[in-house]
């Protein structure tokens, strides 16, 4: 068994990391695939020549190049933590993040907060992310591709919505309920919390878990910047931070969505 290292430089997303996998399901000969998000790049044990496998992520427009082959080990062809247990928590924090999302939708109406409803969006983007990587576990490629553009074209539409939305009250005005914001924010800190505290058992698995721990952490960062942006509207009555928060995050998730509908 041999073990090659490809560097793949436009995998920087938990939805191109499933392609990968996806599309190497297919071939036989493998007997473990480890991605590394973060360094973009993906180790493949496996038999044989890898110039088919090389042909197999070259077709999917990312980039891909074999850097290096050497032999493997006994310990290079096992399997990552249980998916079963991946699976579970996948399912709960998708789960509470499609909750949120809709507790969040409401309550930014509700205070017409700009803040709350990109933080909504958020939620979304996460749930969207889990969602695939439920889905991709078994599915083709091509099927893959599909699911992650329809998520891609739900975030992008609703990005688009809030910063509408921003720009409406920027230049209609609103006065957005600190209180409620602060309040609501806080629920979705605790959601994201327990969201934390759930993938901490695997965020040393595979790389779509690690990828799942950093969004949530991300998300915290997010709720805690509309509970701020929550208490200078109170204090300030002014509806700036609000709108300012609401950008940060829109943008966010709107680079998130015009990523995802560039996979092939």
């Amino acid at each position: 068994m041999q073990k090659t290292t490809f560097a793949i430089p436009k995998m920087d997303c938990v939805a191109e990391e499933q392609m990968v996998r996806s599309a190497l399901a297919g071939h036989g000969g493998i007997a473990n695939v480890v991605a590394d998000l973060a360094a973009r790049e993906v180790t493949v044990v496996h038999a044989g020549d890898p110039a088919a496998i090389t042909a197999i992520l070259t077709g999917l427009n990312l980039g891909a190049r074999a850097i290096a082959t050497a032999e493997a080990s006994d310990a290079d062809g096992l399997q990552g933590a249980a998916p079963a247990g991946e699976a579970r928590t996948l399912t709960l924090v998708l789960a509470i993040n499609a909750a949120m999302f809709l507790a969040e939708v409401i309550a930014a109406l509700l205070a017409h907060s700009s803040a709350l409803l990109a933080d909504s969006l958020d939620m979304f983007a996460d749930a969207a992310v889990y969602a695939l990587a439920l889905f991709g576990a078994h599915r083709t490629r091509a099927s893959q591709v599909k699911a992650a553009h329809i998520s891609g074209a739900l975030q992008l539409l609703l990005a688009l919505v809030a910063v509408a939305g921003v720009v409406r009250h920027f230049l209609s005005g609103s006065e957005p309920e600190g209180g409620l914001m602060i309040a609501v924010a806080a629920v979705a800190l605790v959601a994201n919390a327990t969201s934390m505290w759930l993938l901490s058992r695997h965020r040393h698995g595979g790389a779509h878990m690690k990828a799942s721990w950093i969004f949530t952490t991300t998300d915290v960062i997010a709720n805690l910047a509309v509970i701020v942006a929550g208490g200078l509207v109170r204090l300030a009555g002014s509806n700036i931070p609000d709108l300012v928060v609401a950008v940060l995050i829109a943008l966010v998730v709107l680079n998130g969505a015009i990523r995802i509908l560039r996979l092939r």
